[in-house]
C-alpha cells in the first residue's frame, strides 16, 4: 500500500474516494486526519503539561531542604558552652531579620498599592502586578530565612563534628549550604511557575495575551530585587561594622584574636557571617536567578509574531525554555551534592568542586537535550536567523565567561598568588603602601572580566541575538542551586571555626575548621565571578527587554536604538555612570558611622569592666605560652571574665545601624529610574518618547559603572584578606619572616578593614543595583 506522504496526496485521496466512505483509502485517510488532529492536540497538552511541571521542580527542590534541614537539627551541638554560644549567634541573626523584615514590609505594601494604582489607571498595565510583586517580596524574604534558620544550627554541629573528623565537618556544612542553594532556586521556580502557569490559565496563551502575562510576571521579579538590595545593604553594614570593631580593636589595640571570647564584639561578628553571606548572599543570587529567566521570556515573547517559528509548545518554547532550564537545574543540582563527600586526610577543595563542576556537566548535557526537543532547528524574525545550536552555544558562552571571570578572580584574590604576594610585600613599610597596593590589584583586575564579558555578550548575539545574551545569563544561573550551595558553606565554615575559639575547644579542631572555611574562601571566588558575569548579562538582558516592553505598549514612539549624540540621552548617561560611585559612598559611609559605635562599645566594655581588663593583662603577661603553663592565680583571673562581656549590647548597635543606613541606598535604586520614566514627561518642549531613551541611557551608564565598581571593590577587597591571611600564617619577606603582631600584620589589618566593605557591602550590592534599576524600568515600560 502507498504511503501517504504529504497534504497533497491525502487530498487527492480524499477527493477520489470521498463519495466511498467503505472503501480502504476512506479509512486509511481518516486514519491520518485523526492522527494529525491528535498531534495538534498533543502539541497544546505538551505545553499545557510543561507550564504546570516547572512549578513541581520548585515543590522538589523544596522536599530537599526539608529533608536536609531535619538531617541537619539532628547532629549532636556538642558541649553546653557551645550550644550557649551558637544560641546567642541565633538569636542575634534572626532579632536582625525580624527588625529588617518589619521595614520591608512597609516598603512592600507601599509599592504594591503604586503598582496597583498604576494598574487601574494604565489600559497597557495591571493591578495584577502588585500580586506578583507581593509574592516576589514574599518569596525572596523566606529564602534568606530558610537559609539563615539552618545556617545558625549547621554552625555548631560543624564544630562538634570536625572535633572528630574533617570530613564530617564538611558533610555537615555543606547541608547547611544546600538547604540555602535549593530554597533559593525552589522558591524562584515554584514562585515564577506558579503565577505564570494562573495569569496564563486566566489571561490566555497567545502571542498578545502571553505579553500581558510575562508583563504581570516583571512584577516578581521586582519584588525580589528590592528585598535583595536591602538585605545585601543591611546585611553588608551589620556584618562590615561588627567585623571592623572586631578587627581594630580587637586585633590591633588589645592583640587578641577577632573570635576570642573576651571581644565584645565577637557574637555580633559571627552574626554578621549569617545576616551578610547567607541571607543577603541568598538574597542576592535569588534576584539574579529570576531576573535572568524573566528577563529572557520576555525576549522570547518576540518570536510569537514569526510565522515560521514552529514548534511544539504552541509559540511558547522560547519563553518556557528559561523556566524548564531552571527546573532541570535542581535536578542537577541535588545531584551534584551527592558528589561532595571527602574522608580524613582528604581535600575539601576537590570534593566541593566535584560537585559544582559534575553538576555543571550533567546539566550542559542535559541542556544540549532540552534545546533541542524545545526550540524549532531554525528559524527567522526581523531578517536575523536563529538555530537552535546557537541558542545551546550561546549558553555555552555564559558558562565559559562565568567559569573564567571566577579564576581570575581566584588568581587576583587567592591566597599566595602574585598579586596577593605584592600586597603582603607593601605591608612591611606600612598601612599606606599596604592600601596603595590593594587600590592597584583591585583597578588591574577588572581588565580580563571586562574583556570575557564584552566577548561573551559579542558571541551570544551572534548566536542568537539579544535571546542569546539573556538565555547566556540563565545557563550561568541555571546550577545556582549548587553554587549557593558551595557560597553558603564558606560562612557556616567561619561560624564554626569562631564557635571552636570561642568555646577553648583544643587547636585541631580549629584547625580543621580553618582548613574548611579557607576552601569556602577559595570557592566563592568562582561564586563571586558568575554573580558579577550574571549580572552583566542579566542587566543588558533586562534593559533589552524594557526596549521590547515600551515598543510593545508604545507604537508611536518605538525605541529603534539608544542615540548617544542625543544630548538628553548623553546626560543621562553622565548621571548612570556616576549613581556606582554615589551608592557606594553611601554604603561605605553608613559603614564606617556603624562601625564607629562599635569601637567606642567595645572600648568602653575593655575600658570599664574590670574583669575584662584584668583579663586582657595576664593574656599580655602570658603571650605565646599555652594556658596549662600559666600559674593558677592568672588561670583563675582569665576564667573569671567569662562571660562578662556584654555581647548583646553590639549586636544591638550593628542591628539598629544596620536597618537605619539601608534606606538610603535602597531608595535610590528604585527613585532614579521611576523619576527618569515619569519627570521628563512634564517637562515643555520635550519630544514624545524622550523619557524612555533618557532612561535607556541612565540603565546603560549605571550597568558600565556598576560592573567595572563591582570588580574592582570585590577583588581589592579579596586580596587584602588574603594578604592579612598570608602574614599570619607565617611569610618571608627579605629574610625576614612576617607573623602575628608583626608592624607588618597590623599594615594588613588596617588594609583588610579598608577592603571588608568594599568586598562584602558596597561591592556585592552593585551587582543588585544595577538589576534592580533594570527591573524597575521594565516594570514601569508599559506605564511612562
Amino acid at each position: 500500500m502507498k504511503v501517504l506522504k504529504n497534504d497533497v496526496e491525502i487530498g487527492q485521496l480524499q477527493y477520489l474516494d470521498k463519495n466511498n466512505s467503505n472503501s480502504i483509502f476512506a479509512r486509511v485517510y481518516k486514519y491520518v486526519d485523526l492522527r494529525q488532529t491528535l498531534k495538534l492536540k498533543s502539541k497544546q497538552m505538551s505545553s499545557e503539561t510543561l507550564i504546570y511541571l516547572i512549578p513541581a521542580m520548585g515543590v522538589i527542590a523544596l522536599l530537599y531542604t526539608v529533608w536536609k534541614s531535619n538531617w541537619v537539627a539532628k547532629q549532636d551541638p556538642g558541649t553546653e558552652k557551645m550550644v550557649r554560644i551558637a544560641t546567642s549567634i541565633s538569636e542575634g541573626a534572626m532579632a536582625f531579620l525580624r527588625a529588617e523584615y518589619k521595614i520591608l514590609a512597609i516598603f512592600v505594601v507601599c509599592v504594591a498599592i503604586l503598582l496597583a494604582v498604576g494598574g487601574f489607571t494604565n489600559e497597557n498595565s495591571s493591578p495584577l502586578v502588585a500580586v506578583s510583586f507581593i509574592v516576589g517580596a514574599f518569596c525572596s524574604g523566606l529564602a534568606g530565612f530558610i537559609g539563615m534558620r539552618v545556617a545558625t544550627k549547621a554552625n555548631v554541629r560543624t564544630t562538634n563534628a570536625a572535633r572528630s573528623s574533617l570530613g564530617e565537618g564538611l558533610n555537615i556544612a555543606f547541608a547547611g549550604g544546600s538547604v540555602m542553594g535549593m530554597g533559593v532556586v525552589g522558591l524562584g521556580v515554584l514562585g515564577l511557575g506558579t503565577l505564570f502557569a494562573i495569569f496564563s490559565n486566566v489571561i490566555g496563551s497567545g502571542p498578545d495575551e502571553i505579553t500581558k502575562v510575562i508583563s504581570i510576571v516583571t512584577g516578581f521579579s521586582f519584588g525580589a530585587s528590592s528585598i535583595a538590595l536591602f538585605a545585601r545593604v543591611g546585611g553588608g553594614i551589620y556584618t562590615k561594622a561588627a567585623d571592623v570593631g572586631a578587627d581594630l580593636v580587637g586585633k590591633v589595640e588589645a592583640g587578641i584574636p577577632e573570635d576570642h571570647p573576651l571581644n565584645p564584639a565577637t557574637i555580633a561578628d559571627n552574626v554578621g557571617d549569617n545576616v551578610g553571606d547567607v541571607a543577603g548572599m541568598g538574597a542576592d543570587l535569588f534576584e539574579s536567578y529570576v531576573g535572568s529567566i524573566i528577563g529572557t521570556m520576555v525576549l522570547g515573547a518576540a518570536f510569537m509574531a514569526s510565522p515560521d517559528f514552529l514548534d511544539n509548545f504552541n509559540g511558547l518554547s522560547a519563553i518556557l525554555l528559561p523556566l524548564v532550564l531552571a527546573g532541570v537545574g535542581i535536578i542537577t543540582s541535588i545531584i551534584g551534592t551527592f558528589f561532595v563527600k571527602v574522608k580524613e586526610g582528604g581535600d575539601p577543595h576537590k570534593a566541593l568542586n566535584l560537585g559544582e563542576f559534575g553538576s555543571a556537566a550533567i546539566m550542559l548535557v542535559a541542556t544540549y537535550f532540552i534545546i533541542q526537543w524545545m526550540l524549532p532547528e531554525s528559524w527567522t524574525m526581523a531578517g536575523k536567523s536563529y538555530t537552535s545550536m546557537g541558542v545551546f552555544f550561546a549558553i555555552i558562552f555564559g558558562l565559559a565567561a562565568g567559569l573564567a571571570i571566577g579564576k581570575i578572580t581566584e588568581y587576583y584574590t587567592g591566597t599566595g598568588t602574585g598579586p596577593v604576594k605584592s600586597i603582603v610585600k607593601q605591608s612591611v613599610t606600612g598601612s599606606a603602601t599596604n592600601i596603595i597596593a590593594g587600590l592597584g590589584v583591585g583597578m588591574r583586575s577588572t581588565a580580563y572580566p571586562i574583556i570575557i564579558i564584552a566577548a561573551a555578550i559579542i558571541g551570544a548575539y551572534m548566536l542568537a541575538g539579544l535571546y542569546g545574551i539573556a538565555i547566556a545569563a540563565v545557563g550561568m544561573l541555571s546550577n545556582t542551586g549548587i553554587q549557593l550551595a558551595v557560597d553558603a558553606y564558606g560562612p557556616i565554615s567561619d561560624n564554626a571555626g569562631g564557635i571552636a575559639e570561642m568555646s577553648e575547644l583544643p587547636k585541631e579542631v580549629r584547625q580543621r575548621t580553618d582548613k574548611l572555611d579557607a576552601v569556602g574562601n577559595t570557592t566563592a571566588a568562582i561564586g563571586k565571578g558568575f554573580a558579577i558575569g550574571s549580572a552583566a548579562l542579566t542587566a543588558l538582558a533586562l534593559f533589552a527587554a524594557f526596549m521590547t516592553a515600551y515598543n510593545i505598549t508604545h507604537p508611536e514612539t518605538i525605541i529603534q536604538s539608544i542615540d548617544v549624540t542625543n544630548p538628553f540621552v548623553m546626560a543621562s548617561l553622565f548621571i548612570g555612570a556616576m549613581l556606582p560611585f554615589l551608592f557606594s559612598a553611601m554604603s561605605m559611609d553608613a559603614v564606617g558611622r556603624a562601625a564607629m559605635s562599635m569601637i567606642e562599645e567595645v572600648r568602653r566594655q575593655f575600658a570599664t569592666i574590670p574583669e575584662l581588663r584584668a583579663a586582657l593583662d595576664v593574656m599580655s603577661k602570658n603571650d605565646g605560652k599555652e594556658f596549662n603553663t600559666w600559674s593558677p592565680e592568672d588561670q583563675a583571673t582569665f576564667e573569671a571574665a567569662d562571660g562578662k562581656a556584654e555581647y548583646g549590647k553590639c549586636v544591638e548597635i550593628s542591628t539598629t545601624s544596620s536597618i537605619r543606613e539601608m534606606v538610603r541606598p535602597g531608595l535610590l535604586a528604585v527613585l532614579v529610574p521611576v523619576g527618569f520614566g515619569f519627570i521628563p514627561n512634564y517637562i515643555p518642549g520635550l519630544a514624545p518618547g524622550t523619557n524612555a531613551l533618557m532612561l535607556g541611557g541612565l540603565l546603560a551608564g549605571v550597568t558600565i559603572s556598576g560592573v567595572l565598581m563591582a570588580l574592582f571593590q570585590s577583588n581589592s577587597g579579596g586580596a587584602w584578606d588574603n594578604a592579612k591571611k598570608m602574614i599570619e600564617e607565617g611569610f618571608e619577606v627579605g629574610g625576614v619572616k612576617l607573623t602575628k603582631g608583626s608592624e607588618a600584620h597590623k599594615a594588613a589589618v588596617v588594609g583588610d578593614t579598608v577592603g571588608d566593605p568594599f568586598k562584602d557591602t558596597s561591592g556585592p550590592s552593585l551587582n543588585i543595583l544595577l538589576k534592580l534599576m533594570s527591573v524597575v524600568a521594565l516594570v514601569i515600560a508599559t506605564l511612562i
